[in-house]
């Protein structure tokens, strides 16, 4: 990232990110007719504390607890080589069957499609889901795939020089989504 990138605009404060997640839960539920056979995953990094978030907001919803695991894409990653000379691995922790389950993968901005593809291939090397679907607290378009998300928190329209900053208090110490640009 330049270092004159700037904050153009907040989109999304504390209680922006809490209405939007909790709308999703509702949707979820909604879409899934019920919690049956439903499993978070979030994509490494701000995309495990938004699924855990969902969780505890459908667990509020509906008395039911719903099994969140995380995902690390580093390795399905098609730009892998361009990334960084040794890249940084994190940890995937699915601790639940996927085979038969409705996944909902979670993100915390969508672009290109390419994590969300990645993704998909990590998921699928961990066993045959019934369904996929994907939650985003922001889609901010340009896609490259044909791929879309189930759940949107909000669409914002950005250009291909602007940066989408989610910021989340378990990994920033902040809580806010930022459009930056240069300036």
């Amino acid at each position: 990232m330049s270092e004159k990138m700037r904050q153009k605009a907040q989109i999304l404060d504390k209680e922006g990110i809490r209405r939007v997640l909790v709308r999703i839960a509702h949707e979820i539920i909604e879409r899934n007719k019920g919690t049956e056979k439903i499993a978070l995953i979030g994509i490494q990094r701000r995309g495990v504390p938004l699924a855990n978030r969902l969780s505890g907001y459908i667990r509020e919803i509906e008395n039911k607890e719903i099994p969140v695991g995380v995902l690390d894409i580093t390795l399905y990653r098609d730009d892998l080589t361009t990334l960084a000379h040794q890249p940084i691995l994190r940890r995937t922790e699915v601790p639940f069957p996927v085979k038969n389950q409705k996944i909902i993968l979670v993100d915390d901005v969508i672009y290109t499609g390419r994590t969300i593809r990645a993704a998909m291939d990590a998921i699928m090397d961990l066993g045959r889901p019934n369904i996929i679907q994907l939650a985003v607290l922001v889609d901010r378009g340009h896609r490259e795939l044909p791929i879309r998300a189930d759940y949107i928190g909000k669409s914002t329209p950005t250009s291909g020089k602007e940066i989408v900053a989610v910021r989340l208090q378990e990994i920033d110490g902040q809580e806010g989504v930022f459009i930056l640009g240069e300036g």
